[in-house]
């Protein structure tokens, strides 16, 4: 399989979109994305119907009962975190009575590993893999191939970027950076099918080709969406079917699981199914939820002959501290991306340049990659609040990247100059009579290079900069800025508030 041209566009063979040199600078990522006006309406359209139809879906299934559902998933999620050795303990305890092997990995390497050993173990040359993006961070499929085995991806947005040798862009939508063209030209390139940008053909031609890579399928890989505790029972949660092929064909199965994926009972498991789909794609619940509690028994016609799962911490255990726990809490639906105002602005997710993009990735990939490695992304949010607003586990992700921002100013990250800026711009908010100081030359100074215009956001007197000079030119590159109105707040409040107050007579 060869790479051809993304988005940002021409990368040299082999070079993967999210492999960035550290620390990661996301400024040339982002000025490419904006340069691309149709990849940003594409995501834009995308992420907006997607957040809209989740809207609609909540209310109408749950009206105001659904706070009362976030809620309570969030409060199963954080006494699982609190308690996260119990529960870890309880069911691998119960997952190997089921029958199944079950392995720890500390990190990427060591999960990768793991897989591979299993693999040279049993002979196996041919993998059916489904979608997981656990094995998107340890970069298992190059692992694999480079024993031997070959690794086709079988969700179909998975393995349309396998073909063009991309990456996903987005957590549940991988491909929404691409349209039915490119899918048409990889087809065409690399499977010899004629070419053909009918939706429906496109699916059957991906339909032909992997049910013949099923049926030769030695091992198959999963992810896992929730495990549970009480029974040892892994949950995989699609809307293709290909996991259940992945899990039943070959003779050998390999789950690989963030260690916070566990969930305490079967009971509880309902309340998750009800909100990943609808935060996710707004179905009531998935097409297919598989769940798989050992191999094979006797008597039954189908299922593996093995059935493997590798817990994975790569960084979890750090992310445990109380300060952070609650970003384990995160169930992988993407409405946080769907919903987020900058990552529509930058195109999806490779401008992030990390496995896990949007508001969630840029909360937890400095802490799975260092603060330091990663120093943009808690900046790339503007705090509008929208994914703390979705989140069905409410993860109050606003004031994790605060927090953040705070931690790259005392360990130093940020540089001198900002964090002089920031040390005067306190300075200037704790002192009254120099706020108003500041602020009025300000409004002078930006009316008079401002230029006045059609009326926009119902200011009657405001005006518009086109270009600001030097480093502050950030702020008109894409947009005009608008200028402060000619009385300013404070005066406008003290003659509102003294009509409000006067007596009625």
């Amino acid at each position: 399989m060869t790479s051809t041209q993304t988005h940002s566009g021409e990368r040299k063979p082999g070079e993967h979109p999210l492999n960035p040199k550290l620390p990661f600078d996301i400024k040339p990522r982002i000025k490419a994305a904006v340069a691309d006006t149709h990849l940003r309406q594409s995501v834009k359209t995308a992420t907006e119907s997607k957040d809209r139809n989740r809207a609609d879906a909540f209310r109408e299934t749950f009206g105001p009962r659904y706070d009362q559902m976030r809620d309570l998933a969030g409060r199963i999620k954080q006494h699982t975190l609190d308690h996260l050795d119990v529960y870890l303990e309880r069911f691998v305890d119960q997952a190997t009575e089921a029958g199944v092997q079950v392995h720890y990995a500390a990190d990427a390497e060591q999960a990768n590993a793991i897989c591979t050993a299993i693999a040279r173990d049993n002979g196996c040359t041919r993998c059916v893999k489904s979608k997981s993006m656990v094995t998107e961070e340890t970069r298992l499929v190059p692992a694999l191939e480079a024993i031997g085995v070959e690794t086709i991806e079988t969700d179909l947005g998975e393995f349309i970027l396998q073909l063009d040798g991309d990456a996903p862009s987005h957590i549940v939508t991988p491909m929404i950076h691409k349209d039915r063209r490119s899918v048409a030209r990889a087809f065409q390139r690399e499977l010899g099918a004629p070419y053909t940008e009918d939706p429906e053909q496109l699916t059957m031609i991906a339909r032909e080709y992997l049910r013949q890579k099923y049926r030769q399928a030695d091992l198959g890989i999963s992810g896992a969406n929730f495990l549970i505790a009480q029974t040892g029972t892994i949950v995989i949660c699609t809307n293709e079917g290909n996991a259940g092929f992945t899990v039943h064909g070959p003779r050998i199965h390999i789950a690989l699981a963030g260690i916070e994926k566990i969930i305490p009972k079967r009971s509880h498991l309902s309340v998750f199914l009800k909100l990943l789909a609808r935060s996710s794609t707004s179905q009531p619940l998935t097409v297919y939820t598989t769940f798989i509690t050992g191999p094979r028994r006797e008597g039954e016609h189908d299922g593996p002959e093995q059935v493997h799962l590798i817990l994975v911490d790569n960084g979890r255990t750090e992310i445990l501290a109380r300060s952070t726990r609650e970003l384990l809490r995160c169930i992988r639906c993407g409405a946080c991306l769907n919903t987020c105002p900058v990552f529509c602005t930058v195109g999806g997710g490779h401008a992030y340049g990390a496995i896990y993009s949007g508001p969630i990735g840029s909360a937890i990939t400095p802490l799975f990659k260092g603060l330091e490695n990663y120093p943009d992304l808690p900046h790339v949010c503007s705090l509008c609040g929208a994914c703390a607003a979705v989140c069905p586990v409410k993860i109050d992700l606003p004031r994790h990247l605060i927090r953040l921002r705070r931690e790259m100013v005392t360990d130093r990250i940020t540089s001198r100059r900002d964090r002089l800026g920031y040390r005067a711009w306190a300075t200037l908010l704790k002192r009254l009579p120099l706020y108003l100081v500041i602020t009025t030359i300000q409004r002078y100074l930006f009316r008079a290079l401002g230029k006045t215009g059609a009326k926009r956001g119902g200011f009657n007197d405001r005006r518009w900069i086109a270009n600001l000079p030097g480093k502050v030119g950030g702020w008109t590159r894409e947009r005009d800025l608008p200028t402060p109105t000619s009385s300013g707040f404070r005066t406008w409040w003290k003659t509102h508030h003294k009509k409000r107050m006067q007596p009625r007579r």
